[in-house]
């Protein structure tokens, strides 16, 4: 099944819950995000916009999030942006087979169950 996130509201919301979850100050995440405590306070009250790709990435690594979790939150954000998660154009870009299974998956109406069961047959190449 795909997963969808609905537990959360938005990024800030999200970043909070993990945040507070590993016992991290917010002063502490930012001295190692990089960034001011301010400044974090204001993407963690939706006030700012997400954080950047690369700053995602970093933020994903302090909070140690899981595979499950990052994904999730790259979700939130490309969501939160009106887009795409933002891990995922440089896979899509220069990959013209990308591309071309995506327009046919539109073209033939292919659904969540369609979806699903292509996913599955990839997890079983894997492994």
């Amino acid at each position: 099944m795909i997963a969808t996130s609905g537990v959360y509201k938005s990024f800030g919301q999200f970043l909070t819950v993990k945040r507070e979850e590993r016992r991290i100050s917010l002063r502490e995440f930012s001295r190692q995000l990089g960034v001011s405590a301010p400044y974090m306070t204001e993407v963690e009250k939706d006030r700012a916009a997400p954080l950047m790709p690369e700053r995602l990435s970093r933020a994903a690594e302090i909070l140690d999030l899981s595979k499950e979790e990052r994904s999730e939150m790259y979700d939130i954000v490309g969501k939160q942006k009106d887009g795409i998660a933002p891990d995922l154009p440089e896979y899509i870009k220069g990959k013209e087979y990308v591309s071309v299974a995506l327009r046919t998956a539109r073209d033939l109406g292919a659904g969540e169950a369609d979806w699903n069961k292509f996913i599955e047959e990839l997890k079983k190449r894997k492994g």
